[in-house]
């Protein structure tokens, strides 16, 4: 008996992986959208240092999260073409994830038993909620939702925002 393709890529190749800075990341593969080029991006008064502000991707206004910024990171090299964008679901909108580079789709093996430990005080920040194994490194798993809280209030409608 065979599974079907989408069972058995769901088992397999459950992550879209991505660097920021030195370090491997990775994203549920269900709660991505589109990994696409940089859009032309509106920035948005008072938000946050994090929301580089919005785009229109496909006629949906999209927050603009920028995870170096997030994680505390110097700024990219203007016009480093590895950068992509991932946009993922959080809720029911699309956020962008600005990313230094894409890496592959994965299926991951838990590194260690137990509950994620303590990686320090970043911890609620980074939204790191595992880490799994590929490739012989370490990728740590982010949660979606806790990474686009912060962008998705900054881009609501009524932070002065016309859809």
């Amino acid at each position: 008996m065979t599974s079907s393709p989408r069972a058995r890529s769901s088992r397999a190749k459950n992550f879209v992986g991505f660097v920021v800075g030195e370090v491997v990341y990775a994203l549920d593969i269900h709660r991505v959208r589109e990994i696409l080029q940089p859009l032309p991006v509106v920035p948005l008064p008072h938000a946050p240092p994090v929301l580089l502000g919005v785009a229109d991707h496909r006629g949906e206004v999209v927050p603009v999260l920028d995870l170096r910024r997030r994680f505390g990171l110097p700024p990219a090299a203007d016009g480093d073409r590895r950068r992509k964008w991932i946009v993922v679901r959080a809720g029911t909108r699309g956020v962008a994830l600005v990313v230094d580079a894409v890496t592959d789709v994965f299926g991951g093996e838990p590194v260690g038993s137990g509950a994620l430990p303590a990686l320090g005080a970043g911890d609620r920040e980074r939204g790191i909620v595992g880490v799994q194994r590929h490739a012989g490194r370490m990728v740590f798993v982010l949660d979606v939702d806790q990474l686009a809280a912060s962008a998705l209030a900054a881009a609501e409608p009524s932070a002065g925002v016309a859809p």
